[in-house]
């Protein structure tokens, strides 16, 4: 996958500098996989536009580098990749948490990507690629531009969930250590394919335009399905966690509803794990929401996983 080229004459520091001031760095070549632009945020984060082969069009990436990144200009770091849920965006993790509060002083780039509308992170049967993406094309960039190394974990909620586990299930060996809350897990269980369905419509895209029909192209289905394709996550530490929802829920029924909707599904991919003898670190807790109330909590404890994976302290 071709790299970012540097513009002549200018260091990185200078371009950096550059668009503290302007708010946009400057535009690079519009080879797949490559930044095109770049504005900063705050003092570690910025928004890098990629262009994208997978997707035919350019797509946001937000990071937060270290804090150490212009002091080292040699030093390479691992990456954490968190994927965002369904109908939000690659924004979500910092203005729902404190990963950037979290994250400072510890050696690690932060890579939050898009997932398109959805948050469905996969190779649509009509449209994007956001499997290689997010796997490939990402990756690809920030080894040529920010000096990430080949150390990566991916995280995520909801879709995004599905997401880390399809990922690391699909890529086995891409993925230090795979983290999933509240994820779609096992996506042909009873009454998944109509949760699935929904998400698209909403976005008011054609109904069959991610894996088709799941009754007559169950085998696509199938092939993207965590559980189906659980195999390809032996050897990778994993962290599961899910409520029950309305079952000893607080009465917030929507996120509560969907949340007990998903529960089964989340335990049909954590016994196809055990029948495989594939390790699993699980928190099924009574209650919960479809909520970030719930998985920032997840994500801080799942953190020692993640954090060991990653080769960082925690």
């Amino acid at each position: 996958m071709p790299h970012r080229p540097r513009a002549a004459g200018l260091s990185r520091r200078t371009v950096t500098k550059a668009a503290a001031t302007a708010g946009l760095a400057a535009l690079f070549g519009a080879a797949a996989g490559t930044a095109r632009a770049a504005t900063q945020i705050s003092a570690r984060t910025f928004d890098v536009s990629v262009s994208s082969t997978a997707l035919g069009r350019s797509a946001p990436v937000r990071l937060i580098l270290p804090s150490d990144f212009d002091a080292h200009p040699t030093k390479t770091y691992p990456v954490l990749y968190l994927l965002h849920g369904a109908h939000d965006d690659y924004t979500s993790w910092t203005r729902e948490t404190d990963i950037e509060a979290f994250t400072a002083g510890r050696d690690l780039i932060v890579a939050m990507p898009d997932a398109g509308p959805t948050g469905i992170p996969t190779a649509w049967a009509s449209g994007p690629d956001y499997e290689t993406f997010q796997v490939t094309e990402v990756p690809a960039l920030l080894a040529g531009s920010y000096r990430a190394s080949g150390v990566r974990v991916v995280a995520g909620v909801s879709t995004g969930g599905y997401g880390a586990m399809a990922h690391a299930a699909r890529h086995p060996g891409a993925f230090a250590a795979a983290a999933s809350y509240s994820g779609i897990l096992d996506t042909t269980f009873l009454g998944v394919p109509t949760i699935v369905d929904a998400i698209v419509a909403r976005e008011n895209l054609a109904p069959l335009s991610l894996w088709g029909n799941p009754i007559l192209n169950l085998l696509t289905w199938q092939n993207f399905n965590p559980r189906a394709r659980a195999a390809g996550l032996r050897g990778t530490p994993l962290y599961v966690s899910s409520g029950s929802g309305v079952a000893g829920g607080t009465g917030d029924w929507l996120p509560e509803a969907l949340e007990s909707a998903l529960w089964p599904q989340a335990h049909s991919f954590a016994n196809a794990l055990d029948r495989l003898g594939i390790a699993v670190t699980e928190h099924f807790y009574s209650g919960g929401g479809h909520s970030w109330a719930y998985w920032k909590q997840e994500f801080a404890t799942s953190w020692p996983m993640l954090a060991g994976a990653l080769g960082v302290p925690e």
